[in-house]
């Protein structure tokens, strides 16, 4: 949220130089985002008067306007905006001035027609954010006067406000905050509303949506352009100036917290009822758009239709005009969780709903109705009922919290003395109830975050200051744990993946409701924050298939990914951890100056992705839908996963596209993190090679089986060099293999690795019918 110090400054004293405000606030847990400055401190930059305007004769969106500058001259200036009317008054900025973007102002032609300088926009004069048209001043703004006059310098902190306090989202709530933490004292604060309630006009049939209501008639007001000093405040922290009543309601928002809303009283018809929402019930809002309401929507409505939602937004038909002469203000208290939810159902975020959803202050709500009563009183001259109309009752205040100030030390490290922490909390509007070792305090209305001890203890921390709390070493040995052993394990899979070329993919473990590949049986959630975020992911390949089909559209010729990630499966929601491989596309993305040709990535390219992390790895055939060429993943005699070439139907590329998806939780079991040294070899190897013909169908896990069944001991690796088809006949095939011997003791003689080699070659024969070749 955007604050004014110049605004604070009215509330309370403050360091001179912001960037102190904005370290105090971040010491304390407040964390300020961005420091700016404004203020129209910008030469030749006047008030002008729309006198006169017309079309471009040669341009469609343009307009030529008539202005004076107050120099008794007219002047003649092409514009774009359309947001202005004959008498407005607006910034003109001279020819010879140069905007704080960097935009020199010239005396220039415009398709054929003469422009004498510009009219701006707040974004173009550095005064906010606004850039849908001119920056419209107001009628008292006197013609040829400098703008500064009416902007003067400003600092905006933009302040991010963890949800829970809601405090905070105000600028009395930030000062009150300052205020406890400087040890000053509030220079004004909110009156009470001394005024008779009057139980009509007003029924809440919702109270598990809005405990408290409130509606306050103000007759015979004037409806129009807010005053020069309400439209600065507003817009200093980017809220649009619309006319005085609803300038006034936003303006009491941003000051105490509360936000109200002012209806036209001539449009509504009879009393006000707060209840639920009928299913399909349509709402015209004030963004002009219609929504189709459900039952668990909280309502504001008379006795004909809906003319606001609770807590988030009022309806057009009963929106203040320039011609309503009676508004009713409405104050209330709306649940969090309610106006949250319904926030969320109907996509409608708000200014009032964001506050109502992290909690307003209760007491403030007839405060706030009071404040903006007086000023529409003083601004529209509006006549207020002597009585406010109110239904239900505003929620209890929190319950009190117990602290000792024997824990309280303990909990921060050193000793703080009990006077120190009983001043810090009365600062922050605490009350003390009892005194003794353990202590009582009163929770005031807007803290409701403060429910346990140690939640006063950190107030003491933050007030007190976290930099005077030295700091300790109490680092200590502690073991590895399966989970350490398991999380190292996953670090080095991710490593030998990375090695190997592929990159690591992060996707949404929620996915669309619609049914898709590899989502069938998707757990859905009961409350989705959106339709492409219902479904708990039963498969990480989906995702991977959303990050190939983005990275084809992006033109990419090849795509190597992976993915680590929790996979929930249907129908019990269990958790498991899977590895997601997905490949497709060519081995390099461009050919390489010793070949031309590029090879497409394919089956061996994912058998060779999963031999870096599966020991033992081996294929079966197997049957899976989406799957053109299935297969079944096993390590040793454990099925892991499965993988294969998917269906051309279930993707947009115009290649093969290679999957694979194991249960990680079986590659990462505890003891298979044990390491163990072996020092380099000191005797030679000697190698001897094996050319055989087979029948086709024999594989070669068969060939590695006999040559490695029963294993020589004097056998070091077998490695295939070579497969041949070409010029043999039908059905059968060759291949060459590469044996390595060595003993780790002794230097091996020719005549034992001959024997080793020929019981082997023997073996070929008798278990495969190899044919073998000298």
């Amino acid at each position: 949220m955007k604050f004014s110090v110049n605004w604070l400054r009215e509330l309370v004293d403050l360091p001179e130089n912001p960037e102190e405000i904005a370290e105090l606030l971040t010491r304390a847990g407040v964390e300020t985002e961005n420091i700016e400055r404004r203020g129209a401190k910008i030469d030749d930059v006047i008030v002008s008067q729309i006198t006169a305007s017309s079309r471009h004769p040669n341009a469609y969106r343009l307009s030529v306007c008539e202005v004076d500058d107050g120099s008794g001259m007219k002047r003649q200036i092409v514009c774009g905006a359309t947001n202005y009317k004959v008498g407005d008054k607006v910034p003109l900025a001279l020819p010879g001035t140069k905007l704080p973007n960097g935009t020199e102002i010239r005396k220039s032609e415009l398709r054929g027609v003469e422009s004498e300088g510009m009219l701006c926009s707040a974004i173009e004069l550095g005064l906010g954010s606004d850039a849908a048209g001119l920056l419209i001043l107001s009628p008292e703004a006197k013609v040829g006067a400098p703008i500064s006059q009416l902007f003067p310098s400003d600092t905006i902190l933009d302040v991010e406000i963890t949800p829970n306090r809601g405090d905070l989202l105000s600028h009395f709530g930030l000062a009150r905050e300052i205020a406890a933490l400087t040890d000053n004292k509030l220079r004004s604060r909110p009156r009470d509303a001394k005024i008779a309630f009057r139980k009509t006009g007003v029924t809440i049939s919702s109270t598990s949506e809005c405990p408290f209501f409130s509606a306050r008639k103000i007759n015979n007001v004037k409806v129009g352009p807010s005053p020069q000093w309400l439209r600065a405040k507003i817009e200093s922290v980017d809220i649009r100036s619309i006319n005085n009543i609803v300038d006034i309601s936003n303006f009491v928002m941003l000051e105490l917290g509360q936000p109200t809303h002012a209806f036209d009283a001539d449009k509504l018809c009879g009393d006000i009822n707060v209840r639920v929402a009928r299913d399909g019930e349509q709402f015209l809002a004030l963004d002009g758009k219609t929504y189709s309401l459900k039952p668990d929507n909280c309502v504001v409505a008379d006795q004909e239709r809906t003319v606001g939602i609770g807590g988030v937004m009022g309806g057009e038909e009963t929106g203040v005009t320039e011609s309503t002469k009676n508004v009713l203000l409405e104050a209330a208290y709306f649940l969090p969780a309610s106006v949250r939810r319904t926030a969320r159902e109907l996509n409608l975020p708000s200014d009032a709903s964001y506050r109502f959803e992290r909690g307003v202050d209760p007491e403030m709500v007839l405060r706030a109705s009071q404040r903006a009563t007086e000023l529409i009183y003083e601004i529209a001259g509006g006549i207020p009922a002597k009585e406010i109309n109110i239904a239900g009752k505003t929620p209890a205040n929190p319950p009190d919290v117990s602290l000792s100030y024997e824990k309280c030390n303990r909990v921060v490290g050193i000793p703080i003395k009990p006077q120190i922490i009983d001043e810090i909390l009365t600062h922050f509007g605490l009350r003390k109830m009892s005194a003794a070792k353990t202590t009582k305090w009163k929770i005031p209305s807007y803290r409701r975050d403060l429910e346990r001890d140690v939640d006063l203890i950190e107030e003491v921390v933050r007030a007190y200051g976290a930099e005077k709390i030295p700091g300790s070493d109490r680092s200590r040995f502690t073991p590895s744990s399966a989970a350490d052993r398991a999380h190292d394990l996953e670090w080095a899979m991710r490593e030998r993946l990375v090695a190997r070329g592929l990159f690591e993919a992060r996707t949404s473990k929620l996915i669309p409701r619609n049914t898709s590949a590899f989502s069938e049986g998707a757990l859905e959630l009961r409350n989705p924050l959106s339709e492409d975020h219902a479904a708990l992911r039963p498969s990480l390949i989906g995702g991977l298939l959303g990050v190939l089909e983005r990275n084809i559209n992006a033109g990419a010729e090849s795509v190597a990914i992976f993915e680590i990630g929790r996979a929930f499966i249907p129908p019990s929601g269990k958790e498991e951890r899977h590895l997601a491989i997905l490949l497709c596309g060519n081995v390099t993305t461009a050919p390489d100056w010793r070949s031309q040709v590029k090879r497409g990535l394919d089956l061996f390219d994912l058998k060779g992705a999963l031999g870096a992390v599966v020991p033992n790895l081996s294929f079966r055939s197997g049957e899976f839908p989406d799957l053109a060429l299935a297969i079944e993943v096993w390590s040793g005699d454990q099925m892991i996963g499965f993988g294969g070439q998917l269906s051309a139907a279930k993707s947009s590329a115009a290649g093969p596209v290679l999957v694979a998806e194991l249960h990680a939780d079986l590659l990462l079991a505890p003891d298979e993190s044990a390491k163990k040294f072996r020092e380099l070899e000191k005797f030679p190897a000697i190698v001897r090679d094996i050319a055989m013909i087979v029948p086709e169908e024999i594989s070669h896990s068969k060939i590695l089986h006999a040559i490695e069944n029963p294993r020589d001991p004097l056998l070091e690796s077998v490695e295939l060099f070579d497969l041949f088809t070409k010029k043999i006949e039908s059905s059968r095939k060759s291949l060459a293999y590469r044996l390595t011997y060595r003993d780790r003791s002794r230097t091996l003689t020719s005549e034992e690795v001959n024997a080793a080699h020929a019981k082997i070659r023997e073996r070929l024969r008798s278990d495969l019918g190899a044919e073998l070749r000298e």
